[in-house]
């Protein structure tokens, strides 16, 4: 059985007020990297209900809402509430060189997983090199 009491409880009320609240969860940890023509991004959303998950793309601004809920009922008492509840919210600024339009979503093991592609013409390309009558000429 857990025990109702906690000496710490007015130092969490104290970071609650700084960091966030239950309503306004502070944190969704994020990590991201480039790899070859695609750039991804990982959400930790540990027991979210992926019904729950939202996101959407608008001039550049990714924006990922995901909420999650305690359980409710009549038989339900609580005995400890330590994990953050409600709706948690991030945006990325995406740069003009990726592909929104071609942006893949997965949830899996409480983490969501976001693949972009790097559009194409922000890709590195070989630009021909002519020469003709002692004057150089380049094409694109």
């Amino acid at each position: 059985m857990l025990m109702r009491t906690d000496p710490f409880r007015e130092i969490d009320r104290l970071a609650e007020q700084l960091f966030g609240t239950t309503s306004r969860p502070a944190v969704m940890h994020l990590d991201a990297w480039r790899d070859g023509d695609h750039f991804h991004a990982a959400f930790d959303l540990p027991g979210v209900d992926p019904d729950s998950i939202d996101c959407t793309v608008e001039r550049n601004v990714l924006t990922v809402r995901a909420q999650r809920r305690r359980p409710t009922s009549d038989t339900v008492e609580l005995v400890a509430a330590e994990r953050p509840m409600g709706t948690f919210s991030r945006q990325l600024f995406l740069g003009d060189t990726l592909d929104t339009d071609r942006l893949e979503a997965a949830y899996e093991h409480g983490v969501l997983t976001l693949r972009i592609p790097i559009a194409e013409r922000a890709k590195p390309r070989r630009v021909p090199v002519t020469a003709g009558n002692g004057r150089r000429q380049i094409t694109a």
